[in-house]
């Protein structure tokens, strides 16, 4: 039951007996008991609620639960009644695309059921004001959005779906903010490595000041890091609400969202998109992000991709771990290919730490479960090293490696594709033994 209907009390009550239906957690974020019952509407037995009860006075108590779960106080029962309407044979179609700043826009289009249940490739192109996205000037400033994949659309149900788009001039040139047009030119160089990537996308909730993270105090920390990483209670875990809804998008959508878990910072969350092959990884991580917005967006929190949204050695960052894996490094004495593997990632690391996202600086310091940015590092179960082996990769001699540097808010299409050309040079063999123990055993 949402907040403002619990909390209503008849007359004469026992206090104590309605607190415990919402925990000392949910008292204390709103001021505390007595602050609790000051503000609390009573119901009268001949008029129901007193007429001082407003609805705004009764949003208003429910908001600073909302601070704490992520729980929007919108009713969204007049929305409702609209959204239930039949379509007949009409399917409403959201064009998705990524603007200058790397987030996700959209408007949405009608077509027939049945050009919607056709591949798409299908789909008709369209276009928008690229003026308004920092993609073009306003002299000529139509951009042209092509569709690449599409999904079922969480949102309104149905036979809707999301479509997923890119970005190009009118003559067909790809903008320079189209990173997925030179992703997919780096993939077809080799189709027979077959990449499969696991994607760990970290994110920090915040209030709609933008300034405070969700369940932190208005102008304060809370208590320090610890009890937060996978926890359960009102008074350590904070935004569930928004994890779980976009969990439950994600796969109706048909993503390939394998988990999710609160992270070390309070208020910060994971989820993991994989394994997925080649370029729908980052299709797949592109559309997870603009979900997340649209969940954020009707529960009223802001969800914050940026690698170090609080600053300071005692907070965590957040990234986007890149787990990878090849036929090569998947199949029986594959360790030896990841060793290589390794080593070529060694050999181009500036190039790297420049692609994987602004701001990643303030995280990769060498503390908070991060390698410096200025060295590179690799071993097994280390995350302290720029590269983490798994342990059982390298009990079962083949598998997967895990690139612990890209920042939250790196772009999923230069990072992915990246990974694939530097690793393609990579030769089985091409590291010896003894220099791979001693980097196993400086980094144990």
């Amino acid at each position: 039951a949402r907040f403002s209907e619990i909390h209503l009390l008849p007359r004469g009550q026992d206090k104590d007996a309605a607190y415990g239906k919402f925990g000392i957690a949910a008292l204390a974020a709103i001021g505390g008991a007595d602050a609790f019952m000051a503000g609390t509407p009573v119901l009268s037995a001949n008029k129901g609620l007193r007429s001082s009860a407003t609805r705004h006075q009764l949003r208003m108590v429910s908001e600073p639960l909302q601070r704490v779960s992520g729980k929007s106080s919108m009713d969204t029962a007049v929305l409702d009644r609209y959204m239930k309407l039949e379509q007949g044979d009409k399917v409403q179609a959201e064009y998705v695309w990524i603007d200058a700043n790397m987030r996700a826009r959209s408007k949405c289009r009608t077509l027939t059921a049945k050009k919607a249940g056709g591949p798409v490739e299908e789909y008709p192109k369209w276009t928008y004001d690229g003026s308004s996205t920092g993609q073009a000037p306003g002299d000529d400033s139509e951009v042209i959005i092509v569709p690449r994949a599409k999904y079922p659309d969480p949102f309104r149900g149905g036979k809707n779906v999301l479509i997923l788009c890119d970005t190009y001039e009118p003559d067909g040139t790809p903008l320079p903010t189209n990173s997925r047009a030179p992703a997919v030119e780096k993939f077809e160089k080799d189709t027979k490595s077959i990449p499969w990537y696991g994607l760990e996308q970290e994110y920090t909730l915040f209030n709609l000041d933008g300034i405070t993270p969700l369940g932190w105090p208005v102008g304060g920390y809370p208590g320090p890091q610890g009890p937060y990483y996978c926890a359960a209670g009102a008074d350590r875990s904070f935004g569930r609400a928004v994890s779980d809804a976009h969990y439950k998008a994600c796969i109706y959508a048909g993503l390939e969202i394998s988990g999710t878990n609160a992270e070390v910072m309070p208020g910060q969350w994971e989820y993991q998109i994989g394994p997925s092959i080649g370029i729908a990884a980052a299709d797949e991580l592109t559309m997870s992000r603009y979900l997340l917005d649209r969940v954020c967006e009707d529960l009223g929190v802001i969800a914050n991709i940026e690698p170090k949204p609080i600053k300071g050695p005692e907070w965590n960052g957040a990234g986007m771990h890149i787990n990878f894996s090849t036929e090569g490094t998947r199949a029986e004495g594959g360790l030896e290919l990841i060793k290589a593997m390794c080593e070529e990632l060694g050999k181009k690391h500036d190039e790297h730490i420049a692609a994987y996202g602004e701001g990643n600086e303030d995280r990769l310091t060498g503390a908070c479960e991060t390698a410096s940015m200025d060295t590179f590092s690799y071993g097994i179960a280390d995350r302290g090293c720029s590269i983490r082996i798994p342990r059982d990769t390298a009990a079962a001699g083949c598998g997967y490696l895990e690139d612990r540097r890209p920042a939250s808010n790196v772009d999923p299409y230069v990072a992915t594709s990246l990974i694939f050309e530097t690793t393609s040079a990579a030769k089985a063999g091409a590291v010896e033994d003894s220099k791979f123990a001693k980097v196993k055993a400086e980094k144990k």
